[in-house]
């Protein structure tokens, strides 16, 4: 997977490519986020428009996102997901947990 980052409306945006699955992305995802919160960013989009499949390992790498925020007085929402990450978000019931929008804007301006 790629993570690629940029800031938009002064929120971050998070870009995640490929499929979402554990391994090394964790650690980096992680350092990222941990980084915005010591830049005093709080607001984090992760546009997950070129995630085709995520795992278990996968969605435990978005749960760490999002607690790794909120426990930085922060906020982690989704944007762009696929029908398929749709489907696993509402399995799991983390469609209650997590904020998730149509497009990244509307994700940005929720804040």
């Amino acid at each position: 997977m790629k993570i690629k980052h940029y800031e938009k409306y002064g929120a971050a945006i998070i870009e995640l490519k490929g499929d979402l699955m554990g391994g090394p992305d964790a650690a980096e995802l992680s350092s990222l986020l941990h980084k915005f919160l010591d830049e005093k960013k709080n607001h984090v989009v992760v546009d997950l428009s070129e995630v085709k499949f995520v795992n278990s390992s996968g969605i435990g790498i978005l749960i760490s996102g999002y607690t790794t925020m909120k426990n930085g007085d922060g906020n982690l929402k989704l944007a762009n997901l696929s029908e398929k990450i749709k489907g696993v978000l509402a399995i799991t019931k983390l469609n209650h947990i997590f904020d998730s929008y149509k497009t990244i804007d509307e994700a940005v301006k929720s804040f």
